[in-house]
């Protein structure tokens, strides 16, 4: 439950490993009454997961190192430090981070979506990248391969 009376504890976040990626969950959803979710994710070159959207959840995200190419839809552009990248629902999008890897902040609200993360880094280590696992699970979560 919100209080915003009181700061919330310190965070002790358990690191997921997706292959490429590590994900670590800053504030779930049982911290914010749901109504988002703060992610890290750091990880090598290369691309990070597979185009897709999400119907009901707005992801933005802040690049604290390196560099990323986001593709929205059709347009394509590089984010560096400092750089926010909102993602309007029902778009189409996929990210990759271009050479010596790099760090990013995601914020979904509502939030939930986090929480795929954790399920995937139970899976095979490429799990986040591979297409036909992400179709079994998204029934479950707002991500949609496309």
């Amino acid at each position: 439950m919100l209080n915003p009376t009181e700061p919330a504890p310190a965070i002790v976040a358990d690191t997921y490993r997706l292959g490429v990626v590590e994900f670590r969950i800053l504030a779930a959803t049982d911290r914010t009454d749901g109504a988002f979710a703060l992610g890290e994710f750091a990880g090598s070159e290369g691309a990070w997961t597979v185009p897709h959207i999400h119907r009901e959840s707005i992801e933005g995200f802040y690049v604290l190192e390196g560099r990323f190419t986001f593709t929205l839809g059709e347009d394509e552009f590089e984010a560096s430090p400092g750089s926010f990248v909102l993602i309007p629902r029902n778009t189409r999008h996929v990210m990759q981070a271009e050479a010596g890897g790099g760090r990013f902040l995601t914020l979904w609200t509502p939030g939930g979506l986090e929480q795929m993360f954790v399920e995937l880094s139970r899976l095979s280590p490429d799990a986040l990248r591979d297409r036909s696992v992400r179709e079994a699970i998204s029934s479950r979560f707002d991500s949609i391969p496309v």
